[in-house]
């Protein structure tokens, strides 16, 4: 069909109503004036009236005359069949699944990385549709990896702790965790009664330390390697550096790391919180 200026919006059409507080009289007064009674079907405790002269009630502008009283108890109602209300907003719950395309989002913008905690998402819990954020999903999913490894020979004489690997991970949300998996490599006590200890530092905090590599005598002690792991709740999205670092606790003899450039390591996981 052709148009002359804009074409109309396709609309989806209702009816105009209107609810009546009741009373025991037989007169009301209509929101829109209507030429007669058959312009409106008019409902009384859900159940609809015979319009007309002699009949259940009588209608003319905005009187409607009834034949008969109503009771304060009574419900009332009346639709105005000449005033067909349209919208192009669909009515409530009134689009199915069978009205929606299978290609509903080919062609939007799609993303190009992982989606951000803030992102939402549409779901079907138990047939009801709803909104979720992605902070909700995927949680325990590795989100990025980070790995260093060192075969640098690392000693100590005093108490001062020595870095012996570190790397460094930024995470995504304050909700992640970081699991920190190390392995200190080709460890020795010499030439002293010390205790060789071992420990994860996440910036300026030690957030796990091994103790105890000692013979308790001034003898040697070799320790092909230690592991050191720890589950880490740092709740930042700022950049953190891991380290292992090396500690003569008694500051005598020596203590090494990386001896006969023996590797260590630390893998640094980021964990969706």
């Amino acid at each position: 069909m052709a148009y002359i200026g804009i074409q109309p919006a396709e609309s989806f059409t209702s009816f105009a109503t209107q609810e009546f507080s009741t009373s025991a009289t037989t007169s009301y007064t209509l929101d829109h004036a209507v030429a007669n009674e058959n312009e409106i079907a008019l409902f009384v405790n859900n159940v609809r009236q015979q319009p007309g002269s002699g009949k259940a009630y009588t209608a003319s502008g905005t009187a409607l005359t009834l034949s008969a009283a109503t009771a304060s108890t009574d419900t009332m109602y009346c639709v105005f069949l000449g005033r067909a209300l349209q919208t192009v907003t669909p009515a409530t719950n009134s689009i199915t699944a069978a009205m929606v395309g299978n290609d509903l989002i080919s062609g939007k913008d799609a993303l190009t990385d992982a989606p951000a905690s803030t992102d939402e998402f549409l779901v079907s819990d138990s047939g009801t549709l709803k909104r979720v954020d992605a902070s909700l999903v995927g949680r325990g999913k590795v989100l990025q990896v980070v790995y260093a490894q060192s075969s640098t020979e690392v000693s100590s004489t005093n108490t001062t702790y020595q870095d012996v690997v570190s790397a460094s991970i930024t995470p995504s949300a304050t909700s992640s965790k970081v699991l920190v998996l190390g392995a200190a490599g080709g460890l020795n006590k010499s030439g002293g009664d010390t205790q060789l200890n071992l420990r994860i530092l996440r910036d300026s905090t030690a957030i796990a330390e091994t103790k105890g590599n000692n013979t308790g005598d001034s003898g040697g002690l070799f320790v092909p390697g230690a592991p050191l792991n720890e589950l880490d709740e740092p709740s930042s999205t700022s950049s953190l550096t891991y380290k292992i670092q090396i500690q003569n606790r008694d500051s005598a003899g020596t203590v090494v790391a990386g001896q006969n450039n023996a590797d260590s390591s630390l893998t640094l996981m980021e964990i969706a919180g």
